[in-house]
């Protein structure tokens, strides 16, 4: 993986979806904004109390994906992040911070939201569309 990625990743806006799923196999998938990646092998994502924590409890592996329309479907760029959660924090130095940036970028009121800093490991990167051709060539 590249700076190409962090670049990718972290260009605003954009939005991606976070797919998760409990130990039983339930799956959810939510839209998310502000997943942050620190570097190559770090994202640091704010999340509610809600599903998306919950089932990370129980089950640490989540898919990040970005999308970009294309005029075809074959035209379309993105790519997907295999992650696994390292750590979570429903206070101190980092969930506060995390909080300060969201409340920058959006409002107060999407920062109070914010109930836990998560932190994931990058495990793999794939294309959108995975024909076959690494990923740089999907964005």
């Amino acid at each position: 993986m590249s700076s190409k990625l962090m670049e990718y990743f972290n260009k605003q806006p954009r939005i991606g979806t976070l797919s998760t799923s409990s130990k039983d196999g339930k799956v959810d998938v939510a839209v998310f904004g502000s997943p942050r990646m620190l570097d190559e092998k770090t994202v640091i994502m704010g999340l509610g109390d809600n599903r998306t924590l919950s089932y990370l409890k129980d089950n640490s592996y989540a898919v990040f994906m970005i999308m970009e329309p294309g005029k075809s479907l074959m035209e379309w760029k993105g790519i997907r992040v295999y992650l696994r959660m390292k750590s979570y924090a429903t206070s101190g130095q980092q969930l506060d911070s995390l909080r300060s940036q969201i409340a920058k970028v959006l409002s107060e009121g999407a920062a109070k939201m914010i109930y836990a800093a998560v932190v994931f490991e990058v495990n793999e990167v794939r294309p959108l569309v995975d024909m076959g051709q690494g990923w740089e060539k999907s964005i």
